[in-house]
């Protein structure tokens, strides 16, 4: 057997800090390479040179295990000895439900653990370009603040169309949440597409007075302002639904809404005035996006205003809708299950710039690639095997999922949170553990414990295998 030799991080945010982390404990020396604290060198968002700065909100959102996707990956996340659940859980402020840090104490501490470690090396220096040849094992993890230069060395490894610089997404909803009883399948003039299926898109059908308050909605709903540092443009191709309504109250009739092609079936005679489309978003068929309602509304705005929408008056949102600057990878077609660069295998990508939305979610990214990275740097070593990632019916498998091919082929990649729509379906049960009924209100609730407590078995199953 032979020392493992160093595997370098690029970037010191949450996934970098929780990647080099991983590494560390996994008896691997690791070189963490962050540009803030160059002088002269900074980004337009953080403040501090200090590691896991966080740069927007201090809450990593809710903490419910049974309930909650997202309480859910952060149990997974303390099962694996997360630096960034350990940090956090200790520098805790008064959040309800939620589990909200206290900013500058938290990244002080996550700076402190690695800079004690005795196989950590933090230095100070910005990765101009992609990582020297000699670096066979690299993590890049630099987030939607990728430096200019590593993003323009990233465009010409994989392509000018494999890196994007801005989100437009459309809120995707639950498709157990879609009311059938006025929603119906078809696609326009029943046309058929690559997949053979005539009824591919989900209609939800308006009539005048409906379609003339939901403009109303559109045009008065409180909307979310660009921060001066992301400098997003408006494409027609991709424009706000807001914005098309704010060209005339007749433009979304003659775009995303159009009824023409259509036909409801309860009530064939009656053509609707407009009808919103959702279209399938992942192969799972659990989640269901809005065919052109990428948005600037707010969050809380969009929920009430969209389930104005016949059909969806009970939506539940596996996320809302957003248009920001976002740096992030065609991850289905560029990272392999490993979520290394299939182009060039020494470089794994880590975190958001892999299309995972969240502070959580891109800790959870650097937290998997430290342990597969160390795990093969290990194997080499003569110590132990390569492990796969995590199986589907956990959460940070889930998310391996999405970022390596669970969209449909032929959409748009687009990032995503975690949610329960990314794990392999249950049925929702009728009776509790003692044989109870469950009221039908209270099984979706149910259907969610369900999940989580297998993620959670699933998880230790593969942890301890590793």
């Amino acid at each position: 057997m032979t020392s493992p030799s160093p595997i370098h991080v690029i970037g010191g945010g949450l996934a970098g800090s929780e990647a080099a982390w991983q590494i560390a404990e996994a008896g691997v020396p690791v070189i963490l390479h962050e540009m803030r604290g160059v002088p002269g060198v900074k980004t337009d968002a953080h403040h501090t040179d200090g590691l896991a700065e966080l740069v927007c909100s201090n809450s990593f959102r809710s903490d419910d295990w049974e309930h909650n996707a997202v309480g859910l990956l952060h149990a997974e996340m303390r099962a694996l000895g997360s630096i960034i659940m350990a940090c956090g859980d200790a520098h805790q402020v008064p959040a309800g439900g939620a589990l909200a840090v206290d900013r500058d104490g938290f990244s002080q501490a996550v700076t402190a653990k690695l800079e004690a470690h005795p196989l950590v090396t933090l230095v100070r220096e910005e990765i101009a370009g992609l990582p020297p040849g000699e670096w066979d094992k690299v993590i890049v993890a630099t987030g939607p603040l990728t430096s200019p230069a590593l993003a323009e060395a990233i465009l010409e490894t994989t392509g000018e169309e494999s890196l994007s610089f801005f989100d437009a997404i459309a809120p995707i909803v639950h498709a157990d949440s879609i009311d059938f009883d006025i929603a119906w399948r078809q696609s326009r003039y029943d046309k058929a597409g690559p997949g053979g299926d005539a009824a591919a898109y989900v209609n939800c059908p308006m009539d005048k007075a409906q379609y003339d308050a939901f403009i109303d909605a559109l045009l008065d709903g409180p909307k979310a302002e660009f921060k001066d540092w992301e400098h997003v443009p408006y494409f027609d191709g991709c424009l706000p639904i807001e914005v098309m309504a704010e060209r005339g109250r007749e433009t979304l009739r003659h775009g995303p809404m159009k009824p023409v092609g259509l036909t409801n079936p309860r009530d064939p005679t009656v053509k609707p005035h407009a009808i919103v489309q959702l279209r399938q978003d992942n192969a799972l068929g659990t989640l269901f996006n809005m065919v052109g309602f990428q948005t600037k509304l707010k969050h809380g705005a969009q929920a009430e205003t969209f389930r104005m929408i016949p059909g969806l008056q009970n939506a539940q949102f596996a996320r809302l809708g957003g248009l920001h600057r976002n740096t992030f990878l065609n991850s289905p077609k560029l990272l392999d299950r490993q979520l290394r660069l299939k182009a060039k295998p020494r470089l794994r990508f880590a975190g958001q710039v892999t299309g995972v939305e969240g502070y959580v979610e891109s800790a959870a990214m650097g937290l998997l690639t430290g342990r597969l990275a160390a795990a093969e740097r290990l194997a080499e070593a003569g110590r132990g095997q390569p492990i796969e990632p995590p199986p589907p019916e956990t959460a940070m498998g889930a998310l391996v999922g999405h970022i390596t091919g669970g969209h449909l082929e032929g959409s748009k990649f687009q990032p995503m949170n975690i949610n329960y729509g990314l794990l392999p379906p249950l049925e929702a049960p009728r009776v509790d553990e003692k044989g109870a009924r469950i009221p039908p209100k209270d099984r979706g609730r149910a259907k969610k414990r369900l999940m989580s407590l297998r993620a959670l078995e699933a998880l230790k199953t593969w942890r301890d295998a590793a």
